[in-house]
C-alpha cells in the first residue's frame, strides 16, 4: 500500500502556506490533533500533580499517558521516561550524575554537541571515535581500542543530524557492555525517520525530542528503571525522590505533555493498521521511512548531478538527510535564496560541531541542510532541485 502523503498533509495546517518545508531535522510542524491536544488541555484546566481536586487529576493522568505514549514510541518502559524541556537539559543533568572525574567517556566526531558537550565537561577522561570524512561513517572498529575498563559511557548517536549516517549502534554497544560500560544513544534525529526499538539498539538511554516528531518542543530520556534506580542526580530536598520524577526538575509543561501523546498517535495512525499502539507505530513509522527514502533518492542523486554542488557524506545506511553547499555562494545566501523560492532549509553547523570540523567546513559557515519528514512530497524535491539548478 503507498504512503497516504495527500492524506497525512492535510492534517497539518501549517503546510498551507504553499512553502516546501525541507527543515524537519531542525524541528517539524504539528498535526492538527496535537494542537487540539495541547489547547483543550489549557481550556479543560489544568494543575500542578499530586493534589486534591479534578485539574491536579488530570495533569497526573496527562503525565502518565505522555510517560506511557514515548515508551512505546521506542520500545521503553513508561516507568522509565524522564520528561523534560529538551534532550540536551536532560542530558546535561544525566551526564553529571553518572560520570566524573576518575572515569572514562568515549563520545564522537559524529554526534550532534548536545551529546558530545555535557560529557566532555564532567570531568571524566575523554576518548574520541573518528568519522571518515569522505563517506561519514563511524567506523565500529575503532571503539575495541577505546572502551576499556575504566570507561563509564560510550556516547553515540542513532543518526547523524546533517549527514542522516546511521551508524552500527548494536555493534557499538556490544563492545561497551562487554567491558561493563553505559550506552547513551542519542536518538533524536533517528526516531522521526523509521521505527525505534532501543532495546535493539542497545541503549541503556534513548534521548529523544517530540518537536522533531510532530510535538511540542518536549525531550525525553528513556532508560531501565532498574538502571535509574542507581543513579542519584542532584535535585531539591523537597522534592520526589521517586524514579523517575527525581531527574525531573521544575514544573512540567502539562499541556504540552498532552501534545506529546497526541503526537505519537498521530505516528501511529497514519497508516491504517490494527494492534497495540506499538503495533501500529512500527508498521505507521515503517511505511514513512520508505516513502521519505524513495523521495531522498531523487534529492540526493539531482543534488550529485549538478556540477556546481558539493555535497557531503556517502553514508551506507541513513536517513532521508542531505548536506551540501553551492559554488560561488554561502550556505546563508542559498538558504536566502531559496527561501524566496518558498522552500526552507536550514544554514550552517547545525550543532553538529565535531563533525563539521572534520568536514573542514565550519569556520566557513558549514553547509546547507535539507531534511526530509514524512509530510514531504515529490513537489517539495522539485522545488529544491530547481532552486538550487538556477545558482549555477
Amino acid at each position: 500500500m503507498p504512503f497516504p502523503i495527500k492524506t497525512v498533509r492535510a492534517t497539518y495546517p501549517a503546510l498551507s502556506d504553499g512553502y516546501a518545508y525541507l527543515d524537519g531535522a531542525a524541528g517539524t510542524q504539528m498535526p492538527q490533533s496535537v494542537i487540539d491536544a495541547i489547547s483543550t488541555a489549557y481550556r479543560t484546566g489544568i494543575g500542578n500533580v499530586g493534589g486534591a481536586f479534578p485539574a491536579s487529576h488530570r495533569s497526573d493522568a496527562i503525565v502518565a499517558a505522555c510517560r506511557a505514549a514515548v515508551a512505546d514510541l521506542v520500545g521503553g518502559h513508561p516507568d522509565g521516561v524522564i520528561l523534560g524541556p529538551n534532550m540536551t537539559t536532560l542530558t546535561y543533568r544525566l551526564a553529571r550524575a553518572i560520570a566524573g572525574p576518575g572515569d572514562e567517556v568515549v563520545v564522537s566526531r559524529l554526534d550532534h554537541d548536545a551529546n558530545v558537550r555535557p560529557w566532555t565537561q564532567t570531568g571524566a577522561t575523554v576518548r574520541w571515535a573518528e568519522v571518515d570524512p569522505v563517506t561519514g561513517e563511524l567506523p565500529v572498529e575503532q571503539y575495541e581500542s577505546l572502551i576499556g575498563e575504566r570507561t563509564k559511557v560510550v556516547a553515540v548517536t542513532a543518526a547523524s543530524n546533517i549527514l542522516g549516517t546511521r551508524p552500527d549502534v548494536p555493534a557499538i554497544a556490544e563492545l561497551a557492555h562487554r567491558a561493563g560500560a553505559l550506552t547513551y544513544v542519542d536518538g533524536v534525529h533517528a526516531t522521526p525517520h523509521g521505527p525505534v526499538d532501543m532495546r535493539e539498539l542497545g541503549a541503556d538511554f534513548y534521548a529523544t525530542s517530540a518537536y522533531k516528531w510532530s510535538g511540542p518542543h518536549i525531550g525525553a530520556v528513556v532508560a531501565d528503571p532498574a538502571l535509574l534506580e542507581t543513579i542519584r542526580p542532584d535535585k531539591l530536598a523537597s522534592s520526589s525522590d521517586t524514579v523517575p520524577e527525581r531527574f525531573e526538575t521544575g514544573t512540567a509543561a502539562f499541556a504540552d505533555l498532552d501534545g506529546v501523546t497526541a503526537a505519537v498517535d498521530h505516528l501511529a495512525s497514519m497508516v491504517p493498521g490494527t494492534g497495540s499502539r506499538r503495533e501500529r507505530l512500527l508498521a505507521s513509522m515503517a511505511a514513512a521511512e520508505e516513502h521519505e527514502l524513495a523521495l531522498f533518492q531523487v534529492l540526493i542523486e539531482g543534488l550529485e548531478t549538478m556540477p556546481h554542488v558539493t555535497v557531503y557524506g556517502k553514508p551506507a545506511r541513513r536517513t532521508a538527510t542531505a548536506y551540501f553547499n553551492v559554488s560561488g555562494h554561502t550556505p546563508r545566501q542559498v538558504a536566502e535564496h531559496l527561501a524566496r523560492l518558498g522552500v526552507n532549509v536550514w544554514n550552517g553547523h547545525n550543532y553538529a560541531w565535531e563533525l563539521t570540523g572534520v568536514l573542514g567546513i565550519r569556520e566557513s559557515g558549514g553547509a546547507v541542510r535539507a531534511g526530509l519528514v514524512h509530510y514531504n512530497d515529490r513537489s517539495d524535491v522539485d522545488r529544491l532541485l530547481e532552486g538550487v539548478a538556477s545558482m549555477e
